[in-house]
């Protein structure tokens, strides 16, 4: 009986096992408040730029004319009939413009991060796998790229082939993709060199090199993927950046061309009546600083949730 009680002990005091590196990160994540918050954020804007135009009232181009005339040409205030959130200056619906601005920066914050991982990714997985010279020419371009000013990079790629076919494309997203892209991919590089240089002198790495496998089949097959956690917080926390490049460059008058309504150009047409009808510059503000927020907290809580030195912790 002794010895049963003794073995019913030990089987109690048994460390739990880990269910696995994502099954315990996503435990980890499910408790953090502020990261569940950015998830609710994000699930809303990803609904509002995919099923925008469907539950829209109005089009984002069609003018209700006749309310802004019966208003005294002014822009109709929120609340108004058939106008949630009011009209612009030209009589459009500001609701149904705010959900074709967030099919925009949907749109944007997604293709510029896998423009970005198409760039990133392999520069920074041939430097850190081969080394050497082929490693150090890669560093000091990436190192040009970053010191060169994001924002004057992305404003003198827009206006030299806005006026293209290339600029014109996607009503000008395309060149906003690339631009953005362009810019941006020098975290992700070093960040896919710093993984590989840590992980190609692991032991399961000399066993696949003993029993033959090529370089190209380890590097995409066992090192970029067990990588994959700080690459994923990495592109999560450059959305918000892209977003805001993106609104940056709408404001200035680059970019999506109208009448398109990026967040960015609802602010730089609304400024114009901000004393009169501030909701024109107030609500395209809240709805980048939702997106903004939403996207930064869901990183946050993605590294805290991959970092391994946090595992024993929670």
């Amino acid at each position: 009986m002794a010895t049963n009680a003794a073995v019913q002990g030990r089987a109690a005091v048994r460390p739990r096992q880990s269910a696995g590196l994502w099954s315990d990160a996503f435990g980890r994540l499910l408790k953090n408040r502020l990261a569940i918050l950015g998830l609710v954020l994000v699930t809303l804007l990803l609904l509002a730029g995919i099923f925008g135009p469907i539950v829209a009232p109005w089009p984002y181009q069609v003018q209700d004319l006749q309310a802004v005339f019966a208003n005294g040409n002014r822009p109709l205030p929120p609340l108004s009939p058939n106008h949630l959130l009011g009209t612009d200056q030209l009589g459009r619906d500001l609701f149904s413009r705010l959900l074709d601005g967030a099919r925009i920066s949907v749109t944007v914050a997604f293709v510029v991060q896998i423009v970005i991982l198409l760039i990133g990714v392999p520069i920074g997985a041939v430097a850190g796998w081969f080394g050497g010279r082929l490693d150090n020419a890669l560093m000091r371009l990436t190192d040009v790229i970053y010191a060169f000013p994001d924002l004057l990079f992305i404003i003198l790629l827009s206006v030299a082939f806005r006026e293209t076919f290339f600029g014109k494309a996607l009503d000008g997203l395309l060149l906003v993709f690339v631009a953005i892209g362009l810019t941006s991919w020098v975290t992700v590089a070093r960040l896919v060199r710093g993984q590989l240089l840590s992980l190609k002198e692991t032991e399961f790495v000399e066993a696949a090199r003993a029993i033959g496998v090529s370089d190209r089949r380890i590097v995409t097959r066992h090192l970029l993927p067990n990588g994959m956690g700080p690459i994923i917080v990495a592109i999560t926390l450059g959305i918000p950046g892209a977003i805001l490049a993106e609104a940056t460059l709408a404001y200035i008058g680059i970019g999506v061309q109208p009448p398109r309504a990026s967040w960015g150009s609802l602010i730089a047409e609304g400024q114009k009546f901000v004393r009169s009808e501030p909701h024109l510059v107030v609500f395209p503000a809240i709805a980048i600083a939702l997106a903004l927020i939403g996207f930064t907290f869901l990183g946050a809580g993605l590294r805290d949730a991959l970092d391994p030195k946090l595992k024993g912790k929670q």
